[in-house]
């Protein structure tokens, strides 16, 4: 039997048990992409005894066809077959040198994994879920000392570092916050006017939207948007960072991550979060306005009637809101960041699971706010 083609070439015999393989011409990923089902063919014969490969006429062989040789062995190997090679060039001995023999027991194939349960999923999904917030737990912890240290020496905070990501994180979020926040509160009004016109108590409309984006949505809404953003944003940074192993080089040179990439971060995000909360909370009133206008209210009519509603208890609880939520997107960004494997998507998974997990801490967050706010009468 013989396979030619126009890169290489594979010719095959069997003899009482031995098979001979003799291969020339380029080893290539084309070569090889056309001779590997038909050599592992003959390869699945029961009746051989031991394989020889005879590489006196291979012009040409690169990774993909020591790949080629290299399975060869690993299927005599893991039948207990002799496998012999023969007549190689000193490159492509030196190709497959780099690549040792394994055991019988190394190329055993692995059992395809056992889907468990679905209670045994739910309840490993459920221990990871406990193992991640105990880790972000101790991180804050950590986080919590490294800011005290940071109060009590200013000048250790990198301020270049700092203003930067307040401009990320601030100023160039502001259209799409101002966007989502006015359209928000115009929903709100517009949801509010079916309801308060059947009792002709439009007025009240300012209570509705005044009230919600004050105390709940305007605090939760930029939260969302911060964890898209700049939470997502950290994720990618320091595992970027992770990767290209220039935070071992940091903590080489004796520089700790936290302090030196950590601490601006998270306090840029502390800062900007309220900030752009308040921006969401006027937006949305002026989306409220906007819907009072059309119903022929007079503007001063809903603004009165907002300042009679609003207190600052509503404001100071949404900024705590805030100030909070920035400081968990902060921080799940920056262990998400710290914490990437290797490879090229592993900074893709850890964007990723600082989204996730800073919309999870949020919206656990708001829930316990809002037991707490209950109880306290506020």
């Amino acid at each position: 039997m013989s396979s030619n083609d126009l890169q290489g070439g594979l010719e095959t015999s069997v003899e009482n048990g031995r098979l001979k393989l003799t291969l020339s011409g380029r080893l290539d990923v084309r070569a090889v992409s056309i001779l590997w089902p038909k050599m592992l063919d003959v390869l699945r014969t029961d009746t051989l005894r031991e394989i020889t490969v005879d590489g006196h006429g291979i012009s040409y062989c690169d990774g993909a066809g020591s790949a080629l040789l290299v399975a060869v062995r690993r299927e005599g190997v893991k039948r207990d077959l002799a496998v012999t090679f023969a007549g190689l060039s000193e490159n492509v001995s030196a190709l497959l040198a780099l690549y040792p023999q394994e055991t019988v027991s190394q190329v055993e194939e692995k059992p395809p994994k056992h889907i468990g349960h679905l209670v045994e999923q739910i309840g490993r999904a459920f221990c990871e879920t406990l193992i991640g917030l105990r880790e972000h737990i101790a991180f804050i912890g950590e986080l919590t000392v490294a800011l005290f240290r940071a109060l009590l020496r200013p000048g250790s905070v990198r301020l270049k570092d700092f203003f930067l990501v307040v401009e990320a994180s601030g100023p160039q979020a502001l259209p799409i916050v101002g966007t989502l926040g006015f359209l928000i509160g115009l929903i709100i009004a517009f949801q509010g006017a079916n309801l308060m016109r059947q009792f002709g108590a439009e007025i009240y409309i300012a209570d509705s939207a005044g009230l919600l984006m004050a105390r709940e949505l305007g605090p939760l809404i930029t939260a969302i948007l911060v964890a898209g953003r700049t939470g997502s944003a950290f994720a990618a940074e320091l595992g970027t960072m992770k990767v290209n192993e220039e935070l071992d080089a940091l903590t080489t040179m004796g520089l700790d991550p936290v302090r030196f990439l950590v601490i601006p971060r998270v306090l840029a995000a502390s800062l900007m979060t309220p900030l752009l909360t308040i921006f969401a909370d006027l937006a949305g009133i002026a989306g409220g306005a906007v819907v009072m206008l059309g119903m022929d209210y007079p503007l001063v009519t809903y603004v009165n009637r907002l300042l009679d509603v609003l207190g600052p208890v509503d404001y100071l609880s949404g900024l705590l809101k805030a100030l909070v939520f920035g400081i968990l997107i902060a921080s799940a960004g920056c262990l998400c960041g710290l914490k990437t494997g290797e490879g090229a998507s592993a900074v893709g998974h850890s964007a990723t699971r600082a989204v996730v997990s800073s919309i999870l801490l949020i919206v656990l967050t708001d829930g316990i706010f809002a037991v707490l706010f209950f109880f306290l009468g506020i």
